[in-house]
């Protein structure tokens, strides 16, 4: 049984979920990038891509993924994992 300490906390990792995906998405999108292209560019499958920047899809990435999802959309990990702004 999870108690609402539990809910909240869970629901509070979602949200972070949804947020690194939305950065990623906006980091795309900066650079003139499909889900494709980045996809391709970082040997991901495009459904991979979609799963991460769907708002309602709670995918966690690997450390290593973020970090080829950075470097090829030129900016840092902790741009996109800054969920406070």
């Amino acid at each position: 049984m999870i108690d609402s300490e539990g809910m909240m906390i869970e629901s509070q990792y979602k949200m972070n979920l949804i947020k690194i995906g939305l950065k990623i998405a906006y980091y795309r999108k900066l650079q003139g990038m499909t889900q494709e292209e980045l996809a391709e560019a970082c040997d991901l499958s495009s459904g991979y891509i979609s799963q991460l920047e769907a708002p309602n899809c709670f995918f966690c990435p690997s450390l290593k993924t973020l970090f080829k999802i950075a470097e090829v959309l030129g900016t840092t990990v902790s741009k996109l994992t800054d969920i406070e702004d």
